[in-house]
């Protein structure tokens, strides 16, 4: 049926039945796509729901069924195209551009619901695909615009990207992050640097705490006072920052402070107070092979009891410091498999740093405080049984007590 058939069987101008047509494929197209909406989308929700998979479920999430129903109207308009002669081939032309829209729209879809099926795998902490995903949709983007203005213009694809490599110095400017971005993203990602829900700190953006998401051109990262940070994938890799996660594998959180301890308090032990200190049960067998050491020591050689420097004497530094390792040693909290030191520092003018170097059998941050914490609370209210002293710089309460 033509123009000129409806006029003549209506009985009226050939304009007025163009109008008509126009009224009716409309019309027409969107019945349909009511019908494919509310009768064939709801027969395919039915479908997806019964079954035991879990992709289609996601497909429908994302509305790949949905976008997909599209085609109908546009399939309408493109049959009744032949109904209006004048304007059959720009139609044409439109209806075809707009199914590309359309595959698209739902290849979006599909994209992101692979994205969202690979990041319910284990493996998609290590290596995340949203940064791919990212450029392939750009990609994507990119190539269906050609084929659009292709189709509108009524020249080849091909024609116009023979024309893109004279616009390659314009999009490597414009897309210079794109592209140093998908760079930076393909090395992390290859090399494993950084995975979503690592701990990391990168102290040129002030950021501090966990990885939650990793796009085509930014990492985002929520801190510990809980807010959130942006950085440009490419500066991962112009400049340093530090993965927590190896310390959060071992299991085990180092645990490296000092305390300075006042020179002027350094002295040997005499009888009484090595007495004293063997009452402690972690010393008393410190005490008992080291007594015998000395002994052993100091019969091998001519000794003047009148001169200190003749003979070798415990002293209450290094007998506070076998007491802190005994201490570590004797704490559940504390791995014994890991790195572990009490050693003396270089002096200062703030005194001797005598400095624990060990690790907590946990990475929890508030666990881990809390062993710090009662470690060192315990270690300075026992300092003054080894008559030594902490160093520390006058305060007021100082001064007015006349220290």
């Amino acid at each position: 049926m033509t123009i000129d058939l409806i006029s003549d069987w209506l009985n009226i101008s050939v304009r007025s039945s163009r109008l008509l047509a126009a009224v009716v494929v409309l019309l027409l197209s969107w019945v349909l796509y009511l019908i494919a909406r509310h009768i064939l989308l709801k027969i395919i929700d039915k479908v997806v729901q019964k079954t035991k998979t879990h992709w289609d479920d996601t497909l429908r999430k994302h509305r790949v069924f949905r976008r997909m129903i599209l085609v109908v109207p546009v399939l309408t308009v493109w049959f009744f195209a032949y109904l209006f002669p004048g304007v059959q081939a720009f139609l044409h032309k439109i209806c075809v551009s707009l199914m590309f829209v359309i595959g698209i729209g739902t290849f979006y879809g599909v994209l992101n619901t692979i994205e969202e099926i690979y990041g319910e795998l284990p493996v998609s902490r290590e290596r995340p695909i949203k940064g791919f995903i990212q450029i392939f949709k750009l990609i994507l983007f990119i190539f269906g615009i050609i084929v659009i203005v292709g189709v509108l213009i009524d020249k080849s694809p091909i024609y116009l990207l023979s024309g893109l490599g004279a616009m390659t110095a314009v999009l490597i400017l414009v897309f210079k992050d794109t592209i140093l971005s998908f760079v930076a993203s393909v090395r992390v990602s290859s090399n494993g640097l950084i995975k979503i829900g690592d701990w990391i700190s990168y102290p040129q953006h002030n950021a501090d705490g966990e990885v939650i998401d990793m796009a085509l051109h930014s990492i985002r990262i929520r801190n510990w006072d809980k807010t959130i940070t942006t950085i440009p994938m490419h500066k991962l890799l112009d400049e340093s920052f530090k993965n927590w996660q190896g310390m959060v594998e071992t299991g085990g959180r180092r645990i490296m402070r000092s305390l300075n301890i006042d020179m002027n308090s350094v002295h040997f032990l005499d009888e009484e107070h090595i007495e004293k200190l063997a009452q402690i049960r972690l010393l008393k067998g410190y005490i008992e092979e080291k007594r015998a050491e000395i002994e052993a020591f100091n019969q091998s050689i001519e000794k003047d009891d009148s001169v200190v420097a003749t003979s070798r004497r415990m002293t209450n530094f290094g007998t506070f410091r076998a007491y802190i390792a005994a201490y570590l040693h004797s704490l559940s909290t504390i791995r014994q498999d890991m790195t572990f030191l009490v050693r003396h520092l270089e002096p200062t003018p703030q005194g001797i740093p005598l400095q624990v170097y060990v690790f907590t059998a946990t990475t929890e941050w508030a666990m881990y405080e809390s062993i710090q914490a009662d470690i060192f609370d315990h270690l300075l209210a026992i300092i003054p049984e080894f008559d030594l002293r902490i160093f520390q710089n006058p305060s007021g309460w100082d001064w007015r007590a006349g220290r």
